[in-house]
C-alpha cells in the first residue's frame, strides 16, 4: 500500500531473501484465496513486515507449499502461511479498502471506486471477525479525513492518528505483548505517514492536494528537519522491537527496521537534491 517498510536486499544473504520472499508469496496466496485476484492487488511490503514480525513472535504452526504464479511462472517457489497470514491478509484488505474510499472521495479516481466496490465484500467479512478492531480503525480514519478537510498542519496530530491505526493492526492479540506491539506499530505508522507526505510534497503542492508538510517545505532546513523527525520515529519503533523476545528471522526484521525503511527515503532525497542543482 505504501511500500516504505521494505528489505535492503543489498545487505541480505540470498537465503534470507528467499525466506522473506516465502512470506511475501504466502501473503499473496492468502489474499487470492480469501479475496480473489482483486485482493492480490493490495499486496504490500509493509504488511509483509507485519506478517513476519507477528509470525516470529508467536511462532504459529506453518504450512509451506511450492507454487507457480503469474509473476514467477518459470519455477515453483515457497509460500509460507499460517493463522497469522490470514489475519494480516484481512488487515491488508481493510487498509486498502479504506484507502480506496479516501482516494475516491478526494480525487474521484474511477479505479479507486472500482477497487472499493470489489473489496467492500471483503470488508463485510472482516467486520464479522474483528468488529471492535474495525470500529476503532474506521473511527481513526474518519478523524484523519476530517482533519485533512480542515487543513490540519500539526504533523504530530496527523501522523499520530495513522500511528494509532497501525498500532491497532500490529496488536494482533490481547496478551502480554500487546503494549509493546502497539508502541511499535504506533511509531511505525507515524514514520509511514510522514514518509508518504515527504515523498508526495511537491506533487501535492502542484495539484493543491492536502499535505501537512506544505508550510514547512519552503523552510531552508526542511530536508534536515524531516530526516531528524523520521529518525526519531523509527528509533522509537526499533526500541520497542528490541523488547520483544524474537529469535527467528530477527536478522531479516532488523534489516528492514534499521536499513530497509531508508531505501525509498534516500532515493527521494537524492532525486530532489539533483533537481534543485539543475534549477
Amino acid at each position: 500500500m505504501f511500500g516504505y517498510v521494505i528489505v535492503n536486499k543489498a545487505e541480505m544473504k540470498y537465503k534470507e531473501f528467499d525466506v522473506y520472499h516465502s512470506y511475501y508469496c504466502g501473503l499473496c496466496h492468502a489474499l487470492k484465496k480469501y479475496y480473489g485476484r482483486t485482493g492480490q492487488i493490495s499486496l504490500s511490503y509493509d504488511m509483509t513486515f507485519v506478517l513476519m514480525l507477528l509470525t516470529s513472535l508467536y511462532e504459529p504452526e506453518e504450512t509451506t507449499e511450492y507454487r507457480r504464479c503469474l509473476p514467477h511462472p518459470v519455477g515453483k517457489h515457497a509460500a509460507v502461511t499460517s493463522e497469522v497470514t490470514e489475519y494480516v491478509a484481512d488487515m491488508n484488505i481493510l487498509l486498502t479498502y479504506l484507502k480506496a474510499q479516501d482516494d475516491w472521495k478526494d480525487e474521484k479516481k474511477v479505479t479507486a471506486l472500482t477497487l472499493e466496490k470489489f473489496l467492500g465484500r471483503g470488508e463485510r467479512r472482516i467486520n464479522d471477525k474483528y468488529r471492535k478492531k474495525v470500529d476503532t480503525i474506521f473511527k481513526l480514519m474518519r478523524q484523519i479525513a476530517a482533519e485533512e478537510k480542515n487543513g490540519q498542519t500539526d504533523i504530530d496530530t496527523m501522523a499520530g492518528l495513522f500511528g494509532s491505526v497501525m498500532a491497532e493492526i500490529v496488536a494482533m492479540k490481547d496478551d502480554e505483548w500487546e503494549e509493546i506491539l502497539r508502541r511499535l506499530g504506533y511509531y511505525l505508522g507515524k514514520f509511514i505517514y510522514l514518509m508518504d507526505a515527504y515523498e508526495d510534497i511537491e506533487e501535492d503542492i502542484k495539484k493543491n492536494n492536502y499535505n501537512p508538510l506544505k508550510d514547512r517545505y519552503q523552510n531552508p532546513e526542511f530536508e534536515d528537519d524531516m530526516h531528524t523527525i523520521l529518525t526519531m520515529m523509527i528509533a522509537e519503533c526499533c526500541k520497542a522491537f528490541e523488547q520483544l523476545p524474537i529469535i527467528e528471522h530477527v536478522d531479516i526484521l532488523r534489516n528492514i527496521l534499521y536499513s530497509g525503511v531508508w531505501c525509498r527515503y534516500q532515493i527521494v532525497r537524492e532525486k530532489r537534491e539533483k533537481e534543485k542543482e539543475h534549477e
